[in-house]
């Protein structure tokens, strides 16, 4: 059956067309159009979002868990409700985000999201897709390793590095690396050799050390402000680089709790729409009521939007739709200006072999309809009926 979907606006990863026709067949894009050139099929069902603007799905490369499952539970069941819950809040895609823990739970656990990986490329899940893992941890700083089990921390290791490859099946696509650990720089160019982004993180690096992480092929930063060194006028430390690197990608939690308003314009007006990315870093509680709740393995108590372990935050219970929002209400941005946060920057700084983040004919039926303000209206997939 043959769709048409119309609203004020279409953002299709580089540009905003007014008025159009976004026709869908078989779970396929077949048609991109506006209405001052074209006309609506008569015998197409009809979706109309009048003030809307659609806009590819929502891309998370940093994400643990949702639904009340862990990423790391590996099993069928977690990560189908990970899915559902994640498409319901507009998010298509994502990297399923380990944290530390004994080495033997995450190569069980790289060895389980890697199978179940593999099998959604041809037996897709019923909402968002994992297209990858995110490595966060073990190789972190102590001072700055947030609720990370400190007993589990490790220092860069090649040969370590290639058993966890291995057990992912080639899966992990970004790895979190703090850049004063010994033979940090070693580690990330043989990381990035094997075709896997090293992000900067969790870290106390300096400017030099921060650099020659860079230099080796680092191409973004994890969760920015969050477990960084703070900025000081004379060590302008890992923070300082990454805001002032205009290559360099940087993620940020726009959940007004982790990152005051200011410092989230700040952050943008040193990334640009280019190299900014919005995640959520959230953890199993997301979508769910207060209570106990597990990241990797151990304990997280929720109440009131926070999640803290020990005092310290402990991911987050953000979704991608409300992160727009913040953003946006933040900054005063207009919605075609953030939405490259999170659709075509994450695409391009993942640099998966099939783009994702645009909507163009031939691609997966994958869109939203939101709202001026960023309100999610109607997050439309494969997955679903029209």
């Amino acid at each position: 059956m043959r769709t048409q979907v119309t609203a004020a606006w279409l953002w299709d990863g580089q540009r905003l067309l007014a008025d159009p026709i976004l026709t869908l067949e078989s779970g396929h894009i077949t048609g991109v159009a506006s209405r001052a050139t074209a006309a609506l099929d008569p015998t197409a069902q009809h979706l109309d979002y009048p003030g809307a603007t659609l806009a590819p799905a929502f891309f998370d490369v940093h994400i643990h868990g949702a639904a009340g499952h862990d990423v790391m539970e590996a099993t069928p069941e977690s990560l189908t409700a990970v899915s559902r819950f994640l498409a319901s809040r507009g998010t298509g895609r994502f990297l399923a985000t380990t944290v530390t823990a004994p080495l033997d739970a995450i190569l069980t656990s790289l060895s389980g999201l890697a199978g179940l990986i593999r099998q959604a490329e041809s037996t897709p899940l019923p909402g968002a897709q994992p297209v990858g893992i995110h490595l966060e941890g073990p190789f972190l700083s102590h001072l700055k390793r947030g609720v990370h089990p400190p007993a589990h921390l490790l220092e860069p290791d090649i040969a370590l590095f290639d058993r966890l490859y291995d057990a992912a099946e080639g899966y992990i696509r970004l790895l979190t690396l703090a850049p004063e650990l010994p033979h940090a720089a070693e580690f990330a160019a043989h990381a990035v050799s094997r075709g896997v982004r090293i992000s900067v993180g969790h870290s106390n690096a300096t400017a030099a050390e921060t650099r020659a992480v860079l230099a080796a092929g680092a191409t973004s930063a994890t969760h920015t402000y969050n477990a960084m060194r703070p900025l000081d006028h004379r060590e302008p430390g890992i923070l300082g680089t990454i805001l002032t690197d205009d290559q360099t990608y940087a993620e940020l939690i726009c959940d007004g709790i982790h990152v005051a308003p200011e410092l989230v314009k700040l952050w943008f007006r040193a990334k640009g729409n280019q190299r900014a990315l919005l995640v959520t870093d959230a953890m199993s509680a997301t979508g769910m009521p207060d209570g106990e709740y597990q990241l990797g393995g151990f304990a997280v108590q929720v109440a009131e939007g926070r999640a803290m372990a020990g005092g310290v935050l402990a991911g987050s219970v953000l979704t991608l739709d409300r992160a727009l929002q913040n953003f946006l209400a933040f900054t005063g941005t207009p919605i075609a200006e953030a939405l490259p946060l999170l659709t075509t920057n994450p695409s391009a700084m993942t640099g998966l072999a099939e783009p994702t983040g645009t909507l163009h004919v031939g691609a997966r039926a994958d869109f939203l309809a939101l709202a001026a303000e960023g309100k999610l209206l109607a997050h439309h997939h494969p997955g679903q009926s029209l």
